[in-house]
């Protein structure tokens, strides 16, 4: 078994993700500084105090230095000047880039057992974290399994168009859609009206909810595709499909409201277009 003065005490957080996983562990007592995106995502930070500090993309060493960490943890996006910030600091480094729900179960499990002793006789952490969200995700496979499946485009970005990550596209099929294009590619606005997708989704990063629903579909010609003709374009909250942490299960129930809506209740996450549907022609 580890000392425990070998376990890392003073964390610095360069990604909501990560903060939202040291909250999920109780170990938010360890964390001395983090970003203004944790403090949106996490807002149980403002209470321990954190230093503020720049991200995994334009991360400062002077600022992480400041807070005195024996860990710095970070993920997707970087930019290589911050990667060279973030290791000139001469602090142990873990650097995190997740692609699937699998890989967000291991870092899950890979933070835990940096940071978690083992005790014997209790549960670890981390595997009932993860047991948890993959509970959440087959049920939600049970419930969908039989039912029409309509094409969900779900959008990360909309200047180029970048569609949203292969976990997203995962959480799509598990709510019952089938996810349109590659994960993580960027598309066009006419791709988009040749696929003709039966719901949009957009969940900006970095925009929180504030995705306008109302401009883009007139500004992009897409007022004729089955989604806009039936009001079936929807914003979802960025940490909840963005942010690759158990969030996500949020996510996950917002997605399956917006492509499953005659059996979904629609969750706070989810917010639904809110112009007149354009008439069937």
């Amino acid at each position: 078994m580890m000392p425990e003065n070998l376990t890392p005490q003073r964390v610095v957080s360069l990604q909501p993700s990560v903060t939202v996983t040291l909250r999920d562990l109780a170990l938010l007592e360890r964390l001395v500084a983090c970003t203004k995106y944790c403090v949106d995502v996490c807002p149980e930070v403002r209470q321990i105090g954190c230093i503020i500090v720049e991200d995994s993309w334009s991360a400062k060493a002077d600022q992480i230095m400041a807070a005195k960490p024996d860990l710095v943890i970070a993920s997707v996006p970087y930019r290589l000047e911050s990667v060279a910030e973030i290791m000139k600091c001469g602090v142990p480094f873990l650097g995190l880039a997740p692609k699937t729900l699998d890989d967000i179960y291991k870092d899950i499990m890979m933070i835990t057992g940096l940071l978690c002793l083992p005790r014997r006789g209790e549960d670890h952490p981390g595997a009932t974290l993860v047991a948890k969200m993959e509970k959440e995700v087959q049920a939600m496979w049970q419930r969908t399994m039989g039912l029409a499946r309509p094409l969900v485009y779900c959008e990360e970005w909309g200047k180029p168009l970048i569609l949203s990550q292969t976990w997203v596209a995962e959480l799509v099929e598990a709510a019952g859609g089938r996810f349109f294009g590659r994960p993580g590619k960027q598309t066009t606005e006419e791709e988009i009206i040749a696929a003709d997708p039966d719901v949009i989704v957009a969940a900006w990063c970095g925009a929180g909810d504030r995705v306008p629903l109302e401009k883009i579909i007139p500004k992009r010609g897409w007022e004729h595709t089955k989604a806009a003709k039936n009001g079936r374009v929807y914003c979802i909250n960025d940490e909840f499909l963005n942010t690759p942490a158990s969030t996500l299960i949020q996510g996950l129930h917002a997605l399956a409201a917006a492509i499953h809506p005659e059996i979904f209740a629609r969750p706070d996450e989810l917010r639904q277009i809110r112009s007149e549907p354009v008439p069937h022609k």
